[in-house]
């Protein structure tokens, strides 16, 4: 098939703990592109609440939660447009019932979203957790308020627009703690991509192009002047989300 096998450790007689078995099962649900069943896997693992997530099972929640959430986006998206269309050549039938169906598709946006900010809150946002953790997931509090301000409006637009506000804020706090062994380096792939999507927020959904523009190039400048910082390792990423930083 060329996929690489997900199975990877076990105990010597082949059994696995409980939490081996979730990444399994969250593996083998990603390589099957079934990602709903990937974030009940993650789920589960995440409710343990026995120790920090490893970088890999970090990774596996976020990639689950992306693609589910990033279906619905789309869906809503390309709703959104025919239905502008339908209203400005006065279908209005059509415009009404294209919008209950929207309607459908953003009660699952906000299940979905509220569901991994509970996760986020009571089982992974915690004080012993490393810098790097917190800044992976206060930038995720930050995304998953963000694609809530996407869709809703008035007070409530307000109200998760200000979470986001917060939580973006607080992950760049702790990425960019100036105090020895805090934070995350310039050149860090995590602190790079909060400051990409931290100034997509202040883009799209606080319509601040100014702030937006000086906080991507703030993060591209200070990655620049610490090149030699990057490691083997997380090079293509770095790298990558700096094209994209100075791009936008």
């Amino acid at each position: 098939h060329g996929h690489a096998s997900p199975f990877t450790c076990a105990m010597s007689d082949g059994t696995l703990t409980e939490r081996e078995r979730l990444v399994y099962s969250a593996k083998l649900a990603e390589q099957a592109e079934r990602y709903d069943e990937m974030v009940e896997s993650m789920k589960a693992l995440c409710k343990l609440d026995a120790v920090e997530l490893s970088i890999e099972e970090r990774n596996l929640l976020s990639v689950g939660y992306k693609n589910v959430i990033g279906a619905r986006r789309a869906s809503w998206r390309i709703l959104s447009s025919i239905e502008d269309k339908e209203r400005s050549k006065r279908n209005e039938a059509n415009g009404a019932s294209i919008a209950t169906y929207r309607a459908k598709v953003e009660k699952e946006l906000d299940d979905i979203c509220k569901e991994i900010l509970a996760i986020l809150d009571e089982h992974l946002i915690v004080e012993h957790a490393s810098d790097e953790s917190k800044v992976f997931y206060y930038k995720m509090k930050g995304d998953y308020y963000r694609y809530l301000a996407e869709f809703l409006q008035n007070d409530e637009r307000a109200k998760v627009t200000g979470a986001a506000e917060r939580a973006y804020a607080e992950a760049t706090s702790v990425a960019c703690a100036s105090e020895p062994e805090k934070g995350l380096l310039p050149t860090h792939p995590i602190r790079l991509g909060l400051a990409l999507n931290y100034s997509v927020f202040h883009f799209e959904i606080q319509n601040k192009p100014q702030e937006a523009c000086a906080l991507a190039k703030q993060a591209f400048d200070d990655a620049i002047a610490e090149l030699d910082t990057l490691s083997e390792e997380s090079y293509k990423d770095s790298t990558l989300i700096m094209q994209l930083l100075r791009d936008n």
